[in-house]
């Protein structure tokens, strides 16, 4: 079903899950260690595959075509072949059984899309232009990249450990007062060093 409206972000939890890859070339491979990555099972059908997708683990490889209604059972399918043909019946067998299929080779026609991703540690930044733009995309993660580093880790740490402390006290601060710290110098702080200081304010504002 095509695209037609605002895609609604989300991030999937794939941990232990069955995720089918048909396709077997350089972007099947690609999809393939974000999902292994996260935790997921996956199958990879393919009539030719790289040596990459062989040597993953947790990878199982079956070299065939793909069988008409296999995404059955699955909770996760990628359509990465270099035949629309084939992506098409894979994204046509995936509506049918209720299971999510992303289309690589034309995004609006899958079920969802798999966005550029920028990683500090568990900080995660999704970047995507809704599949006009690839380049774009590309471009906009990797300034996201850049602008992410050790004191945005730093600053989580403080935060979620003062979090955590309070939700173990009953106390929780509304958002609108998260908000307001974290734009009172808490980012500064921590690039100039001021660990203490910046855990003080935390202390004493919330």
């Amino acid at each position: 079903m095509p695209v037609t409206g605002e895609q609604y972000p989300v991030f999937l939890t794939v941990s232990g899950r069955r995720c089918l890859m048909v396709g077997g070339g350089p972007v099947a491979l690609r999809r393939a260690e974000g999902l292994i990555a996260a935790g997921a099972r996956v199958r990879v059908v393919a009539p030719r595959v790289v040596e990459g997708l062989r040597a993953l683990v947790g990878v199982t490889v079956e070299q065939r075509p793909y069988r008409r209604g296999e995404v059955a059972g699955h909770w996760l399918v990628v359509a990465a072949t270099d035949d629309p043909a084939v992506n098409q019946a894979v994204s046509d067998d995936g509506e049918a059984a209720g299971v999510w299929v992303n289309r690589v080779d034309d995004a609006a026609a899958g079920s969802f899309t798999v966005p550029a991703v920028a990683r500090r540690g568990p900080v995660t930044v999704a970047v995507t232009t809704g599949g006009r733009s690839p380049a774009l995309t590309a471009w906009l993660r990797r300034h996201v990249e850049e602008e992410l580093g050790p004191e945005h880790l730093a600053l989580l740490e403080l935060v979620s450990e003062r979090r955590h402390a309070q939700r173990a006290g009953g106390d929780v601060p509304d958002a609108g007062s998260w908000q307001e710290l974290l734009d009172s110098g808490m980012l500064e702080l921590i690039r100039a060093g001021r660990i203490a200081e910046a855990r003080e304010r935390l202390t004493t504002c919330l």
